[in-house]
């Protein structure tokens, strides 16, 4: 099963923006993440269409960011990505008429909404200047503990 990275190398995208000064080019950006630039904007579009941030054209173009990361939380970029589902899990339809069925499937929707709650959450108690802020701490532990992790 392929896992959906867009979420995180846009996070790591906007991190690396503000720390070369709020600007880059897609093919900088395109070494950093091992890809073509194509990809690159593609993908930094879904960020210019939620107004996170914008583009110049031609030979001194490249990509900006229109707001400081400390008033970007994760879920405003979680939020400009779409998809359709959270997890790859999902209730089962073999049999709909199945009483054990339809009492799993109720389990497994209400606990996918649950986690899904939980998500969102985290990703809008943290702004992305607090994300940066992570790489300047030594120890993993000490990483956990910014984002209110126990360790």
């Amino acid at each position: 099963m392929a896992h959906d990275t867009r979420l995180a190398r846009l996070l790591h995208v906007l991190i690396h923006m503000h720390l070369r000064g709020g600007t880059t080019t897609s093919e900088n950006l395109a070494k950093m993440l091992h890809t073509n630039p194509v990809v690159v904007r593609r993908t930094l579009a879904t960020l210019r269409d939620a107004g996170l941030v914008t583009s110049v054209g031609g030979r001194n173009g490249g990509w900006s960011l229109l707001q400081d990361l400390s008033s970007t939380t994760a879920r405003d970029v979680y939020e400009a990505i779409p998809h359709s589902a959270v997890f790859a899990i999902a209730p089962a339809d073999d049999n709909p008429q199945c009483p054990v069925e339809g009492a799993v499937n109720r389990f497994i929707v209400q606990a996918m909404h649950d986690s899904e709650q939980v998500l969102l959450a985290r990703l809008e108690g943290h702004s992305l200047s607090e994300l940066a802020q992570m790489i300047l701490l030594p120890v993993e532990g000490d990483r956990r503990n910014a984002l209110g992790h126990s360790k």
